[in-house]
C-alpha cells in the first residue's frame, strides 16, 4: 500500500476536502483521466483497489498513472474508551481530493479499452468521478513511445504465459520442448551419413570373434 516513509508529525491536523483543487486538474501525462467532481478522503486501500482493476481490465498493458498519494494520517481511538487522553493512534493513510482533482490517467491502448477501464475504477472510489480527455495535442514521438511501452508490456506477459505453460513430462525430467529437440536431433534409421563424418565403429566383441 502506498504511504509516506517518514512525516514530520505522526498525528497531524485534518485536512478539509471542501473547496475546488488548484492544481492537477488536467490531464497531462496519458490520453484520458478520472476527475472528482467532488471532494473527499481516499485511504490508501482505495487507491489500490481502483489501480488493481485498471491493471487487470487492459491486461498490464498500456501505462497508468496515479496523480495522487495518501499523505494524510487519520487517527482513531479504541472502541469503549473515556474522552480525553490526548490523540488517537494512525490508523490508515488518505490523500486528500478537492472537486477537479485529477485522480488516474491511462494511455497507450485502445481509447474505447482505457474508458471502460476508468468507468469501472470509478465504482472503487468513496467520490463521485467523470472521464476527460486530454486537452493537449500528442504528438507522433509520444504516441509511437506509447505503442512502444504497450508492445513491450504485452511481450512480457506472453513470456510469462509461455513460462507457466510448459510443464514437465511424465517419464522424465525434461521438459516437452527439451524432448521435441532431442527427437529432432536424433538421425533416422538407415539415414545415410553426412559428408566428413566418421562412420560409426565396430562391435569390440564382433572384432573378437573374427580374431578366433
Amino acid at each position: 500500500m502506498l504511504q509516506p516513509k517518514r512525516v514530520k508529525y505522526r498525528r497531524p491536523h485534518g485536512i478539509k476536502y471542501e473547496g475546488k483543487s488548484k492544481a492537477g486538474t488536467h490531464v497531462d501525462f496519458g490520453e484520458y483521466g478520472l476527475q472528482a467532481v467532488e471532494g473527499n478522503w481516499v485511504t490508501d486501500h482505495q487507491i489500490e483497489a481502483a489501480r488493481i482493476v485498471l491493471a487487470r481490465y487492459t491486461d498490464r498493458s498500456g501505462k497508468v498513472w496515479i496523480r495522487i498519494f495518501p499523505h494524510l494520517a487519520k487517527t482513531r481511538k479504541p472502541a469503549e474508551v473515556r474522552m480525553g487522553s490526548g490523540k488517537g493512534n494512525p490508523e490508515q493513510w488518505v490523500a486528500v481530493v478537492k472537486t477537479g482533482r485529477v485522480l488516474f490517467e491511462i494511455g497507450g491502448i485502445d481509447p474505447k479499452l482505457e474508458q471502460e477501464a476508468l468507468h469501472l475504477a470509478a465504482y472503487k472510489l468513496p467520490l463521485k468521478c467523470k472521464i476527460v480527455k486530454t486537452s493537449r495535442v500528442l504528438s507522433d514521438a509520444e504516441l509511437a513511445k506509447m505503442r512502444a511501452q504497450h508492445e513491450s508490456s504485452l511481450d512480457a506477459i506472453k513470456a510469462e504465459d509461455m513460462v507457466q505453460q510448459t510443464t514437465i513430462s511424465d517419464t522424465g525430467n525434461e521438459t516437452p520442448a527439451e524432448g521435441a529437440a532431442a527427437t529432432a536431433a536424433a538421425p533416422a534409421e538407415g539415414a545415410a551419413p553426412a559428408e566428413g563424418a566418421k562412420p560409426a565403429e565396430a562391435p569390440k566383441e564382433a572384432e573378437k570373434g573374427e580374431k578366433k
